[in-house]
């Protein structure tokens, strides 16, 4: 029996990127189920939040912005950001009618018939006209290699799997990573553990000043730069710095914050550094990002050289059906508010055989 289905666009993962374009396609009079599908492996609303660690609470989060249509106000800011923004999406699909299909591992993408793109599950294919990729960063957590790892006789943990401070309690823990979720995790053990050490490949750049529009705007369009080259993209904050705030200048101040570089192996009890300096560790935290997780895409050969897709705005420059939203320079609430209704303006004008802008 052929389990496919036929709709206009499909859209995968339902973060802040796939439920953007999901209420841009509904405001411009596409019809969930009869002309577009929003398929998300999570077990439930919240995207990405509903993974984070109960210690970031909602007033930890940096630049969190509403979604198209529907504000999200008098948040507690001591509430985990996880359930306040879960409740939140949870009440933006239903509000907006949206009617995820949940849990759905979407497989491949590859091509179809008649011109179509087939996408496929474990629970049947979806045949459509046009693809938004929606699909975030948080399942491609990425782990550097160094000698030596495997023979660590300690804990090692990535941002992904981090189980909140108290857990750290009397260990001695190296934190890897000069990003914010190394310093966030740091600035919280640092409380709890035996000891700390932060190490990063290069030095970390803290940002004096309010993060203006014009400082968001240059960031956004080093990132975007990358993107149409083809590489892998970085994150904002790799190109802005840290924000030099209250809390980094306490942990400074009370040398929490005491970068060294990186070590150069790995130990069965710490870390070494060849010119013979070693510490010993419990535990390595290791808060060194992610990767766009497009892997389900490898069967329409759209990765660069470089290693990336190449992304003219939102649109796939070797695939136009295909968007990318929530990759690169719309990785950002923010950004992807403003990648849904981009993505889905190309699609109209896609689907109605009308010339897509430059």
């Amino acid at each position: 029996m052929n389990n496919t289905r036929e709709v206009e666009v499909v859209v995968t993962g339902a973060g802040q990127a796939g439920l953007s374009s999901a209420y841009h396609l509904r405001r411009t009079g596409f019809e969930p189920e009869r002309d577009f599908v929003v398929l998300d492996h999570s077990p439930g609303p919240g995207g990405a939040w509903q993974f984070r660690w109960p210690s970031l609470t909602y007033g930890k989060v940096h630049g969190m912005h509403s979604l198209p249509g529907m504000e999200l106000t008098d948040a507690d800011p001591a509430r985990p950001s996880a359930e306040v923004i879960t409740e939140y999406f949870a009440a933006y699909e239903r509000r907006f009618d949206l009617r995820v299909h949940r849990p759905v591992d979407v497989r491949a993408v590859r091509e179809g018939d008649a011109g179509r793109l087939l996408v496929e599950t474990p629970d049947g294919s979806w045949s459509t006209r046009a693809l938004i990729n929606a699909t975030g960063t948080w399942d491609r957590p990425f782990w550097p290699r160094y000698p030596g790892q495997e023979s660590f006789l300690g804990r090692q943990l990535h941002t992904a799997q981090y189980p909140g401070p108290e857990w750290f309690a009397g260990r001695r823990v190296v934190v890897v990573g000069g990003g914010a979720s190394g310093t966030q995790h740091l600035l919280e053990i640092a409380g709890h553990a035996a000891a700390t050490t932060w190490v990063t490949r290069r030095p970390p750049v803290f940002r004096e000043g309010p993060f203006t529009e014009e400082v968001g705007r240059a960031a956004v369009a080093l990132v975007e730069e990358r993107v149409r080259q083809g590489l892998p993209p970085r994150s904002v904050v790799s190109v802005t710095g840290l924000p030099l705030n209250d809390a980094i200048r306490q942990g400074i101040a009370d040398g929490v914050l005491d970068r060294r570089p990186m070590f150069d192996r790995i130990t069965p009890d710490g870390v070494a550094w060849a010119d013979g300096r070693h510490v010993e560790a419990d535990v390595i935290l290791w808060a060194t990002g992610f990767r766009a997780a497009i892997d389900h895409l490898a069967p329409l050969r759209l990765r660069e050289p470089g290693g990336g897709i190449r992304v003219d705005g939102t649109r796939a420059v070797a695939d136009p059906r295909v968007h990318l939203v929530g990759y690169g320079p719309s990785a950002s609430t923010i950004g992807a508010n403003r990648a849904g209704r981009a993505a889905v303006r190309d699609i109209r004008r896609l689907l109605a055989n009308e010339p897509v802008a430059a």
